[in-house]
C-alpha cells in the first residue's frame, strides 16, 4: 500500500502516515485477539515500508543527513545473534553495519540516513526485547545447553525477521507503478549510503563465521519471530537477558 498525495505538503503527508500507523498500533495494542492484533501490527509495518519508497517521501528526504550511529551489543555468547538481528533490520531499511570489539564489549556502527537510522534503532530494540523475553523463559539440562539453545534461537529469530521484512518490502514495491520515480530514487539513495559507508568505515575485514546453531533452538526462534510484533511497543512485565547474555 503506497500513500501518495502529489499536491500535499510533505510535512502534512508525513503527519497523515504517522497518524495512520499510530492508530493501527493502538488497535493492535488494545486487541485481546492475538490474530487480530498481529494483523493490525503487520499492516502498520507494511504502511511504514510502503511509505519509505513513496516518491513524495523520497523528495522530502532529499535533505535527510547521512550519519553513523553506535549501538552497544555487549559481550558474551549472544553478541553475534544480536548483530545478526541488527544487520537484518538495518539492511531492510537501507543502512549498513560494521562492528568493533572494544574493552566494554562489541559496538556496532550503523551508517545511513538519519530517518532510517531512527527506524532501525527503534525496531531493533523492540524486537530484541521480544526475543530476549522468550529466550529468558527457556532452560535446558545444563547452563551450557541453555546458552547454546538461546544462541540458536536468536539466529533463527533474526533469519525469520529478515524474511518477513523482505516480503513486506516486496509487497510495497509491487504497489508502485512502473513509471514511478520512486524505485530509481530509492536505488540512488542506497548508492549514497554505500559510498558514505565506504568513506567512513574504510577497509572492513570479514568476521569469523559464528558457531553452528542447534535445529531445535533455530526453529523455535523462527516460530517466535513469525509471531513477533513489528510495531507495537511493549511496556512492563518483560523479562530480558542482560547485555552480557
Amino acid at each position: 500500500m503506497t500513500i501518495s498525495h502529489p499536491h500535499s505538503d510533505p510535512s502534512e503527508l508525513d503527519a497523515g502516515v504517522i497518524g495512520k500507523v499510530r492508530k493501527l498500533l493502538a488497535m493492535a495494542e488494545g486487541s485481546a485477539n492475538p490474530n487480530e492484533a498481529d494483523a493490525f501490527s503487520r499492516k502498520a509495518a507494511e504502511l511504514i515500508a510502503a511509505h519509505r519508497i513513496d516518491p513524495e517521501r523520497l523528495r522530502a528526504e532529499a535533505n535527510d543527513e547521512l550519519a553513523v550511529r553506535e549501538l552497544v551489543l555487549g559481550r558474551g555468547a549472544y553478541v553475534r545473534g544480536r548483530l545478526s538481528l541488527l544487520q537484518t533490520i538495518a539492511e531492510a531499511h537501507g543502512c549498513r553495519v560494521v562492528f568493533e570489539v572494544r574493552d566494554r564489549g562489541t559496538v556496532a556502527f550503523v551508517a545511513g540516513f538519519r530517518s532510517d537510522l531512527d527506524t532501525t534503532e527503534l525496531l531493533y530494540h523492540s524486537l530484541h526485547t521480544q526475543a530476549s523475553s522468550r529466550m529468558a523463559a527457556e532452560r535446558r539440562a545444563t547452563a551450557a545447553a541453555t546458552q547454546q539453545w538461546r544462541r540458536s534461537f536468536l539466529f533463527g529469530y533474526a533469519d525469520q525477521i529478515r524474511q518477513m521484512l523482505v516480503k513486506t518490502a516486496d509487497r510495497a514495491r509491487r504497489h508502485v507503478h512502473p513509471s514511478s520515480s520512486a524505485l530509481p530514487a530509492l536505488r540512488a539513495r542506497e548508492r549514497r549510503v554505500d559510498e558514505f559507508s565506504r568513506q567512513r568505515f574504510g577497509r572492513v575485514v570479514a568476521a569469523r563465521r559464528p558457531k553452528a546453531a542447534t535445529v531445535t533452538g533455530w526453529e523455535a526462534g523462527r516460530l517466535a519471530a513469525s509471531r513477533a510484533d513489528l510495531g507495537r511497543r511493549r511496556v512492563g512485565g518483560m523479562r530480558a537477558l542482560g547485555a552480557g547474555g
